[in-house]
């Protein structure tokens, strides 16, 4: 056993960072999903967390949540930044201190903002999906919902220059809905995402203004061996205002551009702009008939139809 442990520790000399994290405290991902969770109770207070919220009760609920969200993000924050100096080799702690509060402090005045635009993403839901009972519903079990209530949260984050903690947030939602969208997306209002799963928006996607798109869909960077030096770069397409994007559609590149009140038809690949007002759809396949009740079901279908006509 000791033989072992000195094999192993070993192997850590010789890794060379980022593969070990010894002398920095990063930030627990445990704390930050903690974070998220309280942050939807004062999104949407009442529906998580504490219930049979009163107007005298109201006040005394929030403040008690946003003492304990600052101290957490503070915390988190804190290590995150400290994680980032440690890299480039530079750790002010007063300026770290001060950056810290300068970031929690921006980023909880602007829940009242988020509050406005998930406002517009549940109607949105619900005047885009009939087996909606209400708002409510949405609410509680919509993944789309959940996933853009995270990703608006952690797009802050993001425009704040925050490390590690909006990718962390957006890779929470990512696993628990199935729904990959990227901190640094510019997404308007009224927006909706309907089933979810599999739908991947990256770094540099914008989304205009109501905008509904189904599940399976990829807006997404052209594959080539850039790599990090694109980073600063537009890579993933941008969507104008009252778009639909139907499953399975994949849409590539920086310079595409789906134009406004266009119409995205299922399993398309799209690597050019699309003019505003079209529709955008694939020859239906031949189907192919096999086996013989499958025939015999197809002619008395075929001698029905003739009957009718």
């Amino acid at each position: 056993m000791n033989q072992l442990v000195s094999s192993i520790v070993s192997s850590y000399q010789e890794q060379p960072n980022p593969y070990n994290q010894l002398s920095c405290q990063l930030p627990n991902r445990d704390v930050i999903i903690e974070i998220i969770y309280l942050l939807r109770q004062l999104l949407f207070p009442g529906y998580f967390g504490k219930q049979n919220l009163t107007e005298s009760t109201l006040e005394y609920h929030i403040g008690n949540l946003l003492i304990e969200i600052n101290e957490k993000l503070n915390q988190q924050v804190t290590h995150a930044l400290r994680h980032q100096h440690d890299n480039t080799a530079s750790c002010d702690e007063m300026e770290i201190s001060e950056r810290t509060e300068e970031i929690c402090s921006h980023f909880l005045s602007k829940i009242p903002e988020i509050r406005e635009y998930l406002a517009l993403d549940v109607q949105a839901a619900f005047d885009g999906d009939p087996a909606a009972d209400d708002k409510a519903l949405v609410i509680f079990a919509y993944p789309g919902l959940l996933a853009v209530s995270i990703y608006r949260l952690a797009h802050e984050l993001y425009l704040l220059s925050v490390p590690l903690i909006p990718r962390i947030m957006t890779e929470f939602a990512h696993n628990e809905t199935g729904i990959d969208i990227h901190a640094g997306a510019k997404i308007g209002k009224y927006f909706f995402i309907d089933h979810g799963t599999g739908v991947v928006i990256g770094e540099t996607t914008i989304i205009g203004d109501n905008v509904k798109i189904y599940q399976g869909v990829t807006l997404g960077a052209l594959s080539t061996r850039g790599g990090q030096s694109l980073r600063s770069q537009k890579r993933h397409p941008t969507i104008e205002d009252d778009v639909t994007v139907y499953s399975g559609a994949s849409i590539f590149g920086g310079e595409t551009i789906i134009g406004k009140g266009s119409v995205i038809g299922s399993n398309v690949f799209i690597t050019q702009s699309v003019p505003p007002g079209t529709r955008v759809i694939i020859k239906n396949p031949d189907l192919i008939f096999k086996g013989q009740e499958t025939q015999k079901d197809k002619m008395e279908l075929t001698n029905e139809l003739d009957l009718e006509t």
